[in-house]
C-alpha cells in the first residue's frame, strides 16, 4: 500500500502528463472528431491513455514528408530520363481514349500524384488467391534480372517458405531479389526466416521499424502496400498478402477471397517506382537505371494510373480520389470492403449520391478478424440504409476486396480500406483502371458475391439488444481512432 504522499506525487504527475498530452493533441490540428476522441481517451484511461496517443496517436507529418522530399530530388534525374522514353504512353486526362466524364477525375488523380495515366497495358484481373499465388510465382520463375517485393504482411508458413524457397533459388542463379516488408505487419517473422533469405543472396529490408531504444515508438505509418515487379515489365498489386490463411487454408476465415491485379506495360513501371521510393525511404539505396526501366513496350490496350498514397504526401489522396470517384457516379457505386469505418466526408458523399439517384451498393464482410472495426461499421447502417444505400454482409467467408466500380464502366483496385487508418495513416498504393471491360469483370464479381450475400435492414435503436447497443455505441465512439 503506498504511503498517501506518494498518491499525491502520482495523481500531480498524470494530471501533468494528461495536461501536455491535451496540449500536443491542439497544436496539431486534424479532424475535429478524432482531436475529440483522443482528448476523451486521454481524459478517461489515466496512464493507457496518454501512452496510447504516443504509440498510435502523433501523426508528424512533416518529417515525414521532408524525407519523401529529399528522397524524390535524388531520384528526379532517373525519373526525367525515363519520362523521356515514355513519350507516347503517357496519356494526358483528355486522352482520346478517355470517356469524357471521366478527365476530371484523372485531373484529380493527377494533380494529387503526379503518376498519369499510362496506355498500352495489358491488365488481368484475379479473384481467387490460389490463381493470384500461381501468376506470380510463374513470373518470378521467368525472371531475369530482379525480382521486387513489397508486402504488408508475409508469413513464415507453408506458402511463406515457397515464396522464399523461389526467391532464393533465383537469387542463388544470378537474379537480383529485394523484399520490403512492414516491421509491424511482420512482427511474428522469425530471423532465421529473413536470415535464411540473406544467406542466398536475397536482400531483405524492414519498413519503418519500431525501435523503442532508438526513440521510435510508433506504430503509425505502416506500408501496407502489396507490389510485385519483374523485370521492371510485369507488376502484381491489390489487396492479397502471402501466407496460409490469404490462400484460404486456414478454416477459421476460409474461403479467403481477395482482388488482385497483373499488370505488363507501362504502368508497371509506375509500380517499380513506388517501390524504389520505399525501398529507398527504407534503406538510403537509390536503384535506377536501365535495369529497373527497361526500354518499354505496348503490351496491351488498357489505360491505367498508378496512385499512391500515404502520409507523406500534402494531400489526402486516397480520401480526395474516392470522394471524386462517388462525386463523379451518375448510376451507380459498387463498394467491397473488408473493413468498413467512414468520417463525415466519406458519410456524405455515399449519401449525397444515393439521394440524387445513384445506386449505391456496400459489401462488407460479416466474418472479419476486426470484430471491433466490424461493429464501428455497423453503427453507420441506419443512417446509410436511410438515405437508400443498400449494404450487404457476406457470411461464406472472408471477404478481403478492397474494390469501387463506379457506373460499371471504370474501377478503383488497391490495398486500402474504408477507414480513416487508410484514408491518412498508410501507405496504399491503388490502381485505376479506365476501362469498360475491366469495370465490367468487377462488376460481374461483385453481383456474384453479393448474390451469396445477405441484404441487411438495420433497425432503429429501439430494436437492438442492450449489449448490441452498447458495442456499436463504444465501436462509434471509438471510430475516428481506428
Amino acid at each position: 500500500m503506498l504511503p498517501t504522499w506518494a498518491w499525491t506525487v502520482l495523481s500531480i504527475a498524470d494530471a501533468l502528463i494528461v495536461a501536455a498530452t491535451i496540449v500536443i493533441i491542439l497544436r496539431r490540428p486534424r479532424e475535429p472528431r478524432a482531436m475529440i476522441a483522443w482528448i476523451l481517451a486521454v481524459l478517461l484511461l489515466p496512464v493507457l491513455g496518454p501512452a496510447l496517443f504516443v504509440v498510435i496517436g502523433q501523426p508528424r507529418l512533416e518529417r515525414t514528408r521532408r524525407r519523401r522530399h529529399r528522397r524524390r530530388a535524388k531520384l528526379l534525374p532517373a525519373i526525367a530520363g525515363r519520362a523521356e522514353r515514355l513519350h507516347g504512353v503517357r496519356a494526358t486526362p483528355e486522352h482520346a481514349r478517355l470517356d469524357p466524364a471521366l478527365v476530371d477525375l484523372a485531373r484529380v488523380a493527377l494533380r494529387l500524384t503526379a503518376y498519369p495515366p499510362t496506355d498500352g497495358n495489358e491488365v488481368t484481373v484475379f479473384h481467387d488467391p490460389e490463381s493470384t499465388f500461381l501468376a506470380i510465382q510463374l513470373a518470378i520463375l521467368g525472371a531475369r534480372s530482379h525480382v521486387h517485393l513489397q508486402y504488408y504482411i508475409l508469413q513464415p508458413d507453408e506458402t511463406g517458405r515457397a515464396v522464399a524457397k523461389l526467391l532464393s533459388d533465383k537469387a542463388r542463379a544470378g537474379v537480383r531479389c529485394r523484399v520490403l516488408l512492414d516491421d509491424v505487419g511482420c512482427w511474428r517473422l522469425p530471423r532465421s526466416f529473413t536470415r535464411s533469405l540473406r544467406d542466398a543472396g536475397v536482400e531483405v529490408a524492414f519498413f519503418h521499424p519500431v525501435l523503442p531504444w532508438r526513440g521510435r515508438w510508433h506504430v503509425n505509418f505502416r506500408n501496407h502496400r502489396k507490389v510485385v515487379v519483374v523485370d521492371g515489365e510485369v507488376g502484381f498489386t491489390g489487396s492479397q498478402n502471402i501466407g496460409d490463411e490469404y490462400l484460404g487454408r486456414r478454416r477459421k476465415f476460409a474461403p479467403w477471397r481477395d482482388t488482385h491485379l497483373r499488370i505488363i506495360g507501362p504502368a508497371a513501371q509506375d509500380l517499380q517506382e513506388v517501390f524504389l521510393e520505399d525501398w529507398h525511404f527504407t534503406t538510403g539505396m537509390e536503384l535506377s537505371g536501365e535495369e529497373c526501366f527497361p526500354p518499354l513496350r505496348r503490351a496491351g490496350s488498357d489505360l491505367v494510373q498508378i496512385v499512391p498514397s500515404g502520409p507523406d504526401q500534402e494531400a489526402e489522396v486516397l480520401h480526395q480520389l474516392l470522394y471524386a470517384a462517388v462525386a463523379a457516379a451518375r448510376r451507380s457505386v459498387c463498394i467491397i470492403t473488408p473493413y468498413f469505418v467512414p468520417d463525415s466526408p466519406m458519410l456524405m458523399a455515399l449519401k449525397s449520391a444515393a439521394l440524387r439517384g445513384v445506386r449505391v451498393q456496400l459489401l462488407i464482410p460479416s466474418r472479419t478478424d476486426h470484430w471491433f472495426v466490424l461493429w464501428a461499421g455497423r453503427s453507420y447502417y441506419e443512417e446509410l440504409s436511410a438515405a437508400g444505400i443498400e449494404i450487404y454482409e457476406y457470411e461464406d467467408g472472408m471477404l478481403h476486396s478492397k474494390t469501387v466500380v463506379v457506373d460499371q464502366s471504370w474501377a478503383l483496385v488497391g490495398s486500402a480500406n474504408m477507414d480513416a487508418r487508410s484514408f491518412r495513416i498508410n501507405f496504399e498504393v491503388t490502381t485505376v483502371l479506365y476501362n469498360r471491360e475491366r469495370a465490367a469483370v468487377l462488376h460481374e464479381d461483385f453481383e456474384s458475391v453479393r448474390a451469396r450475400a445477405k441484404l441487411v435492414r438495420p433497425t432503429n435503436r429501439r430494436g437492438w439488444t442492450f449489449g448490441e447497443s452498447l458495442s456499436l455505441g463504444l465501436a462509434r465512439l471509438a471510430s475516428p481512432l481506428l
